[in-house]
């Protein structure tokens, strides 16, 4: 199985090849000094958005993973996180404004429940999900609904004390591919399958399968990541942030 468990300390300034993946893990509790700092990189767009959110916990999470964001971006391109610019696609993913510059970075972030990811490219279309892994989540019942016939047959050939991390394991690989593709939900989750069998490889079977390669992460014991990139000839580095 093809995997991360490896997470490397902050290269300064990152720098990144065509044939890399980079995806970094980054926590989103965070004292107060830093996210002051964060947010003031933040576009008025951005911050205007963070005051949506109902629960100050949501607020503060959303506000450090685009800061964060902005840095990585920054250092990648060399600029002051201030200076990266967002475009959004009809169904909301967002992208490097051509105003930025280049190389032409891509990039794609997920969170959950206090920890991030964020994964980069020159050039690749990619998408990225993190899940933590929870012991009373409704499995069967969402499975049911959401899952191919396929998955859901998987899910419960497996023993009760591994289905909670099958079922985050096939999410995040479903939302991984979801996300690459760019076109939110409008492609029916059950229109396509992924592996979920613990500690098998990661596989996705779609019609447009050769286009993308399906890499299993694992950002922390109670968690389940995935990503999604095109191509077959990349190299996965994964890395962990530190402001």
């Amino acid at each position: 199985m093809s995997s991360s468990d490896h997470w490397l300390p902050s290269p300064i300034p990152p720098q990144i090849a065509s044939r890399e993946i980079h995806v970094w893990r980054a926590p989103l509790n965070c004292p107060d000094l830093l996210l002051q700092r964060l947010e003031t990189t933040l576009a008025p767009d951005e911050i205007a958005r963070a005051d949506r959110f109902f629960f100050p916990l949501d607020r503060q999470h959303f506000v450090v993973a685009r800061g964060i964001l902005r840095q990585l971006l920054a250092g990648y391109l060399r600029r002051s996180p201030t200076d990266i610019e967002f475009a959004y696609h009809p169904r909301g993913k967002p992208y490097l404004a051509p105003s930025t510059g280049d190389p032409p970075i891509a990039f794609n972030i997920s969170h959950s429940h206090g920890m991030a990811l964020l994964a980069f490219s020159v050039g690749r279309e990619l998408g990225v999900d993190i899940e933590r892994i929870r012991p009373d989540i409704a499995a069967d019942e969402i499975a049911s609904r959401y899952f191919s016939p396929q998955e859901v047959a998987e899910l419960q050939s497996l023993p009760p004390e591994q289905r909670p991390e099958a079922f985050c394991l096939c999410w995040t690989r479903k939302e991984a591919y979801i996300k690459a593709l760019g076109h939110g939900m409008q492609i029916p989750l059950t229109s396509f399958r992924v592996s979920l069998t613990p500690g098998q490889p990661a596989v996705l079977e779609s019609p447009d399968a050769s286009r993308w390669s399906l890499r299993f992460l694992s950002p922390a014991p109670e968690y389940a990541a995935a990503v999604v990139a095109e191509g077959q000839n990349w190299r996965l580095r994964t890395f962990e942030y530190a402001p």
